[in-house]
């Protein structure tokens, strides 16, 4: 007997959207059948995404985001519910990082990972959870009650890699994060968890993995292979589901037993 997940009639926020796993994300859940808002800095992009997934038979839209400030967060946030209906889904995706060693780090460099990488989705999350709030304690209208928070971390959040301590130290912040959002709202029906996923070969790091350093590493992983976003698709979509109701406060690896 065949088993799929229709995630129709729901919307999906989604941070980040305009390249790498966010893009993706997106695209899976739009196949889903939810209804997606592609949120970045780059609109442009976002647009070119939004296309795509119309041309597809999905339902996307697009709304420009900078989650490192807190009137773009709440004004995103508000035009995304006016436009597209309440959000049920939040894919908090947004994330930066910076090749450094501890000692050359410059405050500059750690306020940029950590305004983006916990701030900005500390913030996110927050906006679109006091809206899930208001719904469940019926001070809100809604279809849906509850909803699903998704925070995208990393395995370097559970595992420390050289050179990216901030990024590895965000991450961290971000898993705690989830942890305490899951355990203040989940009797609300609000889901959080978080992903962790492991090396994924995306746009942004593809040029790399054909280097001789890119090489290297891939020989240190347990299987000698990277990911592909597509990789993180089953697991994305049945967290965003109903059949995700006992599911809150995880935090899931997808790193192919690298942070074991």
């Amino acid at each position: 007997m065949a088993y799929s997940i229709d995630l129709s009639g729901r919307v999906a926020l989604i941070t980040g959207a305009s390249g790498g796993l966010g893009a993706q994300f997106a695209r899976t859940l739009a196949s889903a059948g939810a209804a997606v808002v592609l949120a970045s800095r780059r609109v442009e992009r976002l647009k070119e995404l939004r296309a795509q997934i119309d041309g597809e038979g999905g339902d996307a839209h697009v709304i420009e985001l900078d989650v490192t400030n807190h009137a773009s967060i709440m004004s995103a946030v508000a035009h995304a519910e006016t436009e597209v209906g309440s959000i049920d889904i939040l894919v908090n995706n947004s994330g930066v990082s910076a090749t450094q060693r501890i000692q050359d780090v410059s405050e500059d460099t750690f306020d940029f990972i950590f305004d983006t990488n916990v701030k900005g989705a500390f913030f996110v999350a927050q906006e679109v959870g006091k809206r899930m709030l208001a719904r469940a304690q019926g001070a809100a209208p809604g279809s849906f009650t509850g909803g699903r928070i998704i925070n995208i971390a990393s395995m370097a959040g559970l595992k420390v890699l050289p050179k990216i301590g901030v990024y590895c130290m965000s991450k961290a912040a971000v898993i705690q994060m989830t942890k305490a959002m899951a355990v203040e709202w989940g009797r609300f029906g609000i889901n959080v968890n978080a992903i962790c996923p492991g090396y994924i070969d995306t746009e942004i790091n593809h040029a790399h993995w054909q280097t001789e350093a890119g090489q290297k590493l891939i020989q240190m992983l347990p299987r000698k292979r990277i990911g592909q976003p597509q990789d993180l698709d089953a697991l994305l979509v049945m967290l965003c589901s109903d059949q995700s109701h006992f599911i809150n406060g995880a935090v899931i690896s997808a790193d192919d037993g690298f942070a074991v």
